[in-house]
């Protein structure tokens, strides 16, 4: 099959140009009209699938739920918004439903469903700080383990690829080493980290930072904190949430513009009740309020919880209101979330050789065609 547009996004860059889709892979790409294409999406813009790395749930469903069909309710519906990999996210809870949620996303991992692909699993807590701990459960936070994490990364089938956890608690960095050695990427949030811990757990193998600006210690001039370490530390990845209430737009150009092309995550960290109207709803056996600005807030409280934005939304955020260049925007939902967690060798760039993983926006970033390894899995 060929597919082709006078604007792909190829290098950095958008181009006309065609590209040849075989057996799952970008076969070849051509200059446009070279030869006869399947589909001419005209001047629509052909891009890269977008890979979110920190998705607690959405439609209803939650990954803690433990739900094989309500995963998969998820992954079918995450293409509408142009979303082709993603990690299912868990929130700190009991030892036993963190168990039951990470033997159910790898199960459903091995299952052929036509939607977004899971590339793994985001382990958020329960490592962390309790005075940091927003809307996670306080009772279920607990003290770094290494033998712990194990049990965990056994009912995972070795599928977690990333874990978020204030570094300052995990002793001589032992759970930090041991998941650099995996090449499972330790995020640093819900923590009370100062700049120079920070730095030392980066140095011992820490190498990205969850939604930063929430969760963790802020900036000023004489205490840098954790947030002050993701401006500086330019190697180290930084989550950022996208839609204007867990950050304002300015400290998100600032973040972003500081950390360069290649550094920026955009994620959602969306809740189940994305996709749901605004109202009162319950989580994890906590009441949230979803706003009329689309956030979630524990309810009485001011206490974000979540989210419920969209990729393509918070693309079209980054570059309209944060103003941010396009590249470091689509970057940040493409290919360095596949470098972040290590996919980089075949997702997160239209490229010969690389998953035919791709996304039509039209100009206001509304999703027209999504693939999924060479398979159109949505078309409004």
């Amino acid at each position: 099959m060929i597919i082709q547009s006078k604007r792909v996004w190829l290098t950095g860059q958008f181009v006309p140009a065609q590209l040849e889709i075989k057996e799952h892979k970008i076969h070849a790409i051509h200059p446009y009209d070279e030869f006869p294409s399947d589909v001419d999406y005209q001047d629509k813009r052909i891009v890269p699938g977008f890979i979110d790395v920190h998705i607690h749930g959405a439609y209803g469903v939650d990954t803690n739920d433990a739900d094989a069909e309500g995963l998969k309710k998820i992954m079918r519906g995450l293409v509408q918004e142009g979303v082709t990999s993603f990690c299912p996210t868990t929130v700190t809870q009991s030892h036993d439903v963190l168990i039951a949620a990470l033997k159910n996303v790898a199960e459903v991992a091995k299952e052929d469903v036509k939607g977004t692909q899971i590339v793994g699993i985001h382990f958020e807590g329960p490592f962390l700080d309790e005075q940091y701990k927003g809307a996670q459960p306080l009772q279920f936070i607990t003290k770094p383990s290494l033998s712990l994490f194990k049990e965990y990364e056994e009912a995972s089938g070795n599928l977690i690829k990333i874990i978020t956890m204030a570094p300052e608690k995990d002793e001589d960095y032992e759970l930090i080493k041991y998941c650099a050695s995996k090449n499972i990427t330790v995020s640093m949030g819900h923590s009370a980290a100062s700049f120079d811990q920070a730095l030392i757990a980066a140095a011992n193998g820490a190498r990205s930072m969850t939604h930063v600006f929430n969760g963790m210690t802020g900036i000023h001039h004489r205490h840098f904190g954790l947030a002050g370490a993701a401006h500086r530390l330019a190697g180290v990845y930084g989550e950022i949430i996208g839609d204007g209430n867990h950050v304002i737009w300015p400290a998100i150009h600032t973040l972003m513009m500081s950390k360069g092309k290649y550094h920026n995550v955009l994620i959602t960290d969306s809740l189940n009740v994305k996709g749901s109207k605004a109202g009162i709803y319950e989580l994890g056996g906590q009441k949230i309020e979803v706003r009329s600005n689309g956030s979630a807030y524990i309810v009485g409280t001011d206490t974000l919880s979540g989210s419920t934005l969209k990729v393509n939304i918070g693309i079209k955020n980054l570059v309209e209101k944060a103003e941010v260049p396009f590249e470091y925007a689509i970057n940040a939902a493409t290919i360095n979330p596949a470098s972040m967690i290590y996919i980089d060798d075949r997702k997160g760039k239209l490229q010969v050789g690389y998953d035919a993983d791709i996304v039509v926006l039209d100009d206001n970033y509304d999703v027209l065609s999504t693939y999924v390894l060479g398979e159109v899995v949505y078309q409004p």
